[in-house]
């Protein structure tokens, strides 16, 4: 029997992200640190089974948070349960608001639709085709795609990085925080270990965060506290 293939996923040295000026929890700094994260010149693809247990990589990952305020302007935030077959298995059945996941070298050189340079999704016209897109931008599109449907316009901001190398799960990893926020609470799951999702007020999500995953607490406490 053939082995699976190995996924090559997106890392920059630790040893980068730190000279930059090492944090932990969350930063809005994101002029300080993009520019110099999402260079292709600082952009390593190595085997995911190697650098998830190697601290002196940074695996970078797209963290999406749904937001909607209704006309009152309450705040809701889509959130869910992570089931036994999803992503990160030392996540599992912890509940988070994040939607995303690992960037791989198949994200790289792909021509494609790009949906975060503006409004979305209102038809064709939130999204601009380009040759030569950003495989991190690429990526966060597949992740979306593949794990939930969108159907509603929204808007599309990076807000924060997030670090948390209080445990072997952040040690390895390096969020880049995306708020889309949304006109409906019209977002939905695609996959079956995307479980009890739906969209919750904040304030319920904020006197519940002992059940959420780190870097969704991390998220929470920065963003709406």
């Amino acid at each position: 029997m053939s082995e699976p293939p190995v996924e090559n996923v997106l890392v920059v040295p630790t040893e980068l992200f730190h000279g930059l000026g090492h944090f932990q929890g969350f930063t809005r700094e994101t002029d300080r640190y993009l520019p110099v994260l999402l260079d292709p010149a600082n952009m390593q693809f190595r085997p995911r089974n190697q650098v998830e247990e190697d601290p002196g990589l940074k695996q970078l990952i797209p963290y999406v948070i749904f937001l909607h305020r209704n006309g009152d302007g309450a705040e809701s935030v889509f959130q869910y349960t992570r089931g036994r077959g999803q992503g990160e298995g030392r996540l599992h059945h912890l509940r988070s608001v994040g939607i995303g996941g690992h960037i791989s070298s198949t994200d790289v050189g792909k021509r494609g639709q790009v949906p975060f340079a503006g409004n979305g999704p209102q038809g064709a016209s939130h999204k601009r085709v380009t040759p030569f897109p950003d495989p991190f931008q690429e990526g966060m599109r597949r992740e979306l795609d593949e794990e939930v449907a969108i159907d509603t316009p929204y808007r599309a901001r990076c807000v924060g990085l997030l670090n948390d190398d209080s445990n072997p799960v952040g040690q390895v990893h390096l969020g880049l925080v995306h708020i889309f926020e949304v006109e409906r609470p019209a977002v939905r799951s695609r996959e079956t270990e995307i479980i009890e999702s739906g969209f919750r007020p904040v304030a319920q999500i904020m006197a519940a965060l002992d059940e959420f995953e780190t870097w969704s607490q991390i998220s929470m406490r920065a963003l709406f506290e």
